[in-house]
C-alpha cells in the first residue's frame, strides 16, 4: 500500500495539482490586494463610503446598534450587508480574473500563430514541413505556393 501511494504522490498529477494549489493561494493574496488595496477605495469614493457591513435584521427583541454589538452580546441577526460586501468582492475577482486570463490567452494565441506561420502540413502525407518547402520530405510530392 506505501507503495501505491508513493506512486500516486508523485505521479504528475497529484504534483501539478499541489503546485497549482500553492500558486492558487499566492494568486488569491495578490488579486484579494487588488481588490482591497486598489480597486475598492475608488469605489468607495464614488459611493460617499456607503459601508454594506452595517446592514442587519435583528432576530431578537433586545435593541442592537451594529452587527459587532450583536456579535459580542451574542445576539442572533443576519447581516446581509456582509453578504452584499462578499458579492461584490466576489464579481470585482471574478472580473479582474477573467480580465487577467483574457490577457494571458492573448500572448498565447500570438505566439501560437507566429509557430504555425512558420511550419504548414503537406496535403498529400500530413507532415509538418517548412512553409518555403517546395516538396515534401517524406512523400517527395511536390508543393504548390500558396
Amino acid at each position: 500500500m506505501w507503495k501505491e501511494f508513493k506512486a500516486f504522490a508523485v505521479k504528475g498529477n497529484a504534483m501539478d495539482l499541489a503546485v497549482a494549489f500553492i500558486l492558487g493561494a499566492a494568486f488569491n493574496k495578490i488579486v484579494s490586494s487588488l481588490v482591497d488595496d486598489i480597486l475598492m477605495p475608488p469605489i468607495g469614493a464614488l459611493t460617499s463610503r456607503f459601508d454594506f457591513t452595517g446592514l442587519f435584521i435583528n432576530l431578537s427583541r433586545q435593541p442592537v446598534a451594529s452587527v459587532a454589538q450583536a456579535k459580542k452580546d451574542g445576539i442572533p441577526v443576519i447581516a446581509y450587508g456582509h453578504f452584499i460586501n462578499n458579492i461584490i468582492t466576489f464579481l470585482i475577482v471574478a472580473f479582474v480574473v477573467f480580465m487577467v486570463v483574457r490577457e494571458i490567452n492573448r500572448f498565447h494565441k500570438q505566439d501560437t500563430e507566429q509557430k504555425e506561420a512558420v511550419t504548414k502540413k503537406c496535403p498529400r502525407c500530413f507532415s509538418e514541413i517548412p512553409i518555403e518547402a517546395t516538396r515534401c520530405p517524406q512523400c517527395t510530392s511536390e508543393l504548390e505556393h500558396v
